[in-house]
């Protein structure tokens, strides 16, 4: 994690999940889960607030999603066990960003996702849609 492309995208992924005006949108939030910290590159969480009058460090409510960026020291199966976790704490759908091959797989369960290649990114399982993949990459 911390690389540029990893860094970019992940910050535009946010700015494009915010447009939408629809949801809380994190970044580098800390999951507890089973007693263990995961961190996803993005959140999303139904639209809420702040967390007061305390601010929370690991959060125990899950996410409806977790996209993960595929940085230059991780392995496509170290996201997929990762995803395997999510999906059996109750996480509902998983992105897997890959910034070398410009691709999107999105994941309703842990053998069943689509790939994006190009066009409108569509996660049926959230009923969520980004209009052009190309805005992803284009940091």
């Amino acid at each position: 994690m911390g690389s540029y492309n990893h860094s970019g995208i992940q910050a535009k992924l946010a700015a494009l999940f915010i447009l939408l005006n629809k949801y809380s949108v994190l970044t580098g939030l800390n999951l507890e889960i089973n007693s263990i910290e995961y961190q996803a590159a993005v959140c999303l969480y139904p639209k809420r607030g702040l967390s007061k009058p305390r601010d929370v460090s690991k959060m125990l409510e899950l996410p409806l999603l977790a996209v993960e960026v595929l940085s230059p020291s991780q392995t496509v199966k170290e996201i997929i066990d990762k995803f395997e976790v999510y999906f059996n704490a109750g996480i509902k759908s998983c992105w897997l960003v890959e910034p070398v091959t410009e691709v999107v797989a999105v994941y309703s369960t842990l053998t069943q996702h689509k790939t994006f290649s190009s066009g409108e990114i569509i996660d049926e399982t959230l009923d969520l849609r980004l209009a052009d993949l190309r805005h992803i990459f284009d940091i």
